[in-house]
């Protein structure tokens, strides 16, 4: 498997971060795993968390892209809905065959 690296073109710089015994054993493996190295795992894993926490200075998308879809929409209209996309077909991995 090849793996484009998201900061080729970045700039990197050094710092320290402590972490628990029981991550960094779960990041090695993964490394192992995944033939790439702890490192790239942990800058991928604060680069995650940056864009997640990010707070933006202007809404995603504006009132006008928009639309309205009649009122609060339950659980019960998604269930329903898919439900009817999929037409009826039991849930696979609940004990039902499929």
């Amino acid at each position: 498997m090849v793996q484009v690296l998201y900061h080729a073109r970045m700039a990197l710089k050094r710092t320290n971060v402590y972490a628990d015994d029981e991550d960094l054993a779960l990041i090695k493996e993964a490394a192992g795993r995944l033939g790439v190295s702890e490192a790239e795992l942990i800058r991928e894993g604060i680069h995650r968390i940056a864009l997640a926490r990010r707070v933006w200075d202007e809404p995603f998308v504006s009132d006008e892209e928009t639309f309205d879809l009649g009122g609060p929409i339950t659980r019960d209209n998604v269930r329903g809905a898919v439900s009817e996309a999929f037409g009826g077909r039991e849930p696979r991995g609940r004990g039902h065959a499929t």
